[in-house]
């Protein structure tokens, strides 16, 4: 077999194509939460804490051999954590949801057997007791 044809196997199997799509509508999904964090969540924590912006927040740890401030710039840390947070949570409903479509709810209370099957049984009972 050549190697352009065991590609194309390869690329063309369902799993390798599904996954393709996962990658592209998981990173348009990306940047929505992005946006909805930069745009929504973030002046929200900002109003919380005083005005405070989380993407400016950060820290000079020097200067650089020009003059200018060497920064570590955690705040964009704190704002990319807040972004996986919440996309994390948004998979854990969507495959929550998933799963409970899935699988029937199993029921812990007995089912209750039907008229007829109780008659028979009792009627058995007092057979047994003859």
């Amino acid at each position: 077999m050549s190697l352009a044809k065991e590609f194309k196997e390869f690329a063309m199997r369902g799993n390798v194509i599904d996954l393709a799509v996962g990658v592209v509508i998981g990173a348009a999904f990306g940047k929505i939460v992005s946006a909805f964090v930069d745009a929504v969540v973030m002046p929200v924590l900002g109003l919380l804490t005083s005005g405070m912006d989380f993407s400016d927040l950060a820290e000079q740890i020097g200067t650089s051999p020009d003059g200018k401030p060497v920064l570590l710039k955690y705040g964009l840390f704190v704002q990319a954590t807040v972004d996986f947070i919440i996309i994390a949570f948004v998979i854990f409903l969507a495959l929550r949801g998933i799963n409970k479509l899935k699988k029937p709810e199993v029921s812990t209370t007995p089912a209750v057997p039907p008229k007829q099957e109780v008659l028979l049984e009792e009627i058995r009972d007092l057979l047994a007791k003859r």
